[in-house]
């Protein structure tokens, strides 16, 4: 395969927030934007760091008081599936397509069996491959 450069592929147009930037705006803006991650710049638009969804779990986590708040609240229904026997292209397509990172790989008799993600994907498509877990 010839060599597709990062350009080719990044999206432009990066969401950024400054560093003051209150947490309740920056969930509020992944929300509107329906991305995953900001990008947090200071005055001369320079990086100075990333908050993601999974910095979100960790608040969550940490807050005080405990909300007590069941999943059921705010779960996903009606869940975007693949099945194992499945073509990688026909899942990347589903991926793209609902705009998901995620999707769980169900078996008619078995049920749940496995997840696909798109870490899992550039993972297939990368020269790196991520260590097993007897090996870590």
């Amino acid at each position: 395969m010839q060599d597709i450069f990062v350009a080719r592929l990044m999206s432009s147009g990066v969401v950024t927030v400054t560093p003051d930037t209150l947490v309740e705006d920056a969930a509020e803006l992944l929300l509107e934007e329906g991305i995953g991650s900001l990008v947090v710049v200071d005055e001369d638009n320079q990086l100075a760091g990333i908050l993601t969804s999974t910095d979100f779990v960790r608040i969550v986590r940490d807050s005080e008081p405990k909300a007590e708040t069941t999943v059921e609240r705010y779960m996903t229904e009606g869940v975007v599936t693949a099945e194992a026997g499945e073509p990688i292209r026909e899942a990347a397509d589903r991926l793209i397509t609902y705009e998901i990172h995620h999707l769980p790989v169900v078996d008619e008799e078995e049920g749940v069996i496995g997840m696909l993600s798109t870490t899992d994907l550039a993972a297939y498509f990368s020269d790196v491959q991520k260590p097993s877990p007897s090996s870590a």
